[in-house]
């Protein structure tokens, strides 16, 4: 994230504050898609079509094992999803969740190449207003989304939450945690996590406030209570 002058500050934390704008500013950053969806007569299954800011084309081969396809979250926003076959007969698949400033599209070959290395599956989706994914980056709507990924990757694909690893990037950090305190799953990775939108625009703040948008810090310390021992003595 770049720093931000105190006349920019001012204006993001104006009074009255609001943090769904607050949030959108700082944490959110879609790039131009980097992918189409073409999807089948039903609706139900899509052909990935990247466009030259993918920086990526496929082989047919790799085409194969991507197969892409909308969900519908439960603000009403509609949600591209991709799941990379990786392995044949994994024991783990990671739900990932990325960073602020790529799409699907984008992070497609990365995706092929971790899922190749752990021997594990990949699914992927893109937050409300990047990619395909319709509505706007908005704090909320990442909890929708997230949770309108994990439904589609368990309802679709039968996985059951205790073979699913949930893997978090840096803004994607947020609604994985969230989704870790409510459901079970196998474990959970957060990579460059965020403390909080305030702690990002001001690496002093010792406390929470109620405007600070995304208060991961608390969120975690609320996964760590709902989860308890039960982790430590698997």
């Amino acid at each position: 994230m770049n720093g931000l002058s105190l006349s920019e500050l001012c204006c993001l934390f104006c009074c009255p504050p609001c943090p769904s704008r607050i949030a959108a500013k700082l944490a959110f950053l879609p790039p131009e898609p980097t992918y189409s969806i073409q999807t089948d007569e039903t609706g139900a299954r899509g052909t990935l079509r990247l466009t030259d800011r993918a920086e990526w084309q496929f082989s047919d081969r790799e085409l194969e094992s991507i197969e892409v396809f909308y969900t519908r979250s439960k603000r009403g926003n509609r949600i591209a999803c991709m799941f990379v076959r990786c392995a044949s007969n994994p024991k783990y698949t990671v739900l990932f969740s990325h960073g602020n400033a790529v799409d699907i599209g984008q992070m497609a070959s990365f995706y092929i190449g971790l899922g190749s290395r752990i021997n594990c599956n990949i699914f992927s989706y893109d937050y409300s207003g990047y990619g395909a994914s319709t509505g706007k980056p908005l704090e909320r709507n990442l909890y929708a989304d997230i949770d309108a990924a994990w439904q589609a990757l368990r309802a679709r694909y039968g996985i059951s939450p205790d073979s699913v690893i949930l893997y978090g990037q840096s803004i994607g950090t947020v609604p994985t945690v969230d989704l870790a305190s409510r459901f079970e799953c196998a474990a959970v990775i957060l990579h460059s996590p965020l403390m909080s939108g305030m702690r990002v625009a001001f690496p002093d703040t010792r406390r929470t406030w109620c405007f600070d948008p995304f208060p991961h810090r608390q969120s975690i310390q609320d996964f760590i209570t709902s989860v308890g021992d039960s982790w430590y003595r698997r």
